[in-house]
């Protein structure tokens, strides 16, 4: 048998910690160091036929992109959606899907919401972080991401 030291098996351990976080992988919103979760927003949902406006755009971003069909660019953009890093499906409608989508770094939680609104001919996006003051343009760039996909999924 093999007896380490106290500094040895302490040494030891923050090794195999590190190993276990940095090394194996493990499922996209499950990977983070920490889970910075923040209260579920007020205002997700489809209000007076749309998505709610952004109260703090530092931390929100709000698009309507024009489509034909846009029940059928909404199911165009679901494998879109479910590429994104960390995405998890919260609520799924015919015209309506939230998500969350998870930082991998820090486990900051975002809401991601899709709205086909038929009437006007719009795919109706709004990414928004619970936490923090500024999001540093990730939700921007997320839904660019999203709108990148409608319009190749458009493209002939």
């Amino acid at each position: 048998m093999v007896h380490l030291s106290k500094a040895l098996q302490r040494l030891l351990a923050l090794v195999l910690a590190i190993h276990a976080v940095l090394l194996v992988p493990a499922a996209p919103a499950q990977a983070s160091l920490l889970h910075l979760e923040g209260p579920i927003p007020s205002d997700l949902g489809v209000q007076a036929n749309g998505l709610a406006p952004c109260q703090f755009p530092v931390h929100c971003a709000l698009e309507r992109w024009p489509v034909g069909d846009a029940t059928g660019a909404m199911e165009g953009l679901l494998p879109a959606v479910l590429a994104l890093d960390g995405v998890e499906l919260v609520e799924t409608k015919e015209r309506y899907l939230h998500a969350t989508v998870t930082s991998r770094l820090f486990g900051f939680v975002d809401d991601l919401e899709l709205f086909a609104d038929q009437t006007h001919g719009l795919i109706q996006a709004r990414s928004q972080s619970r936490l923090g003051d500024s999001d540093l343009g990730v939700n921007a760039r997320r839904l660019e991401r999203l709108h990148q996909a409608l319009l190749a999924n458009a493209a002939p």
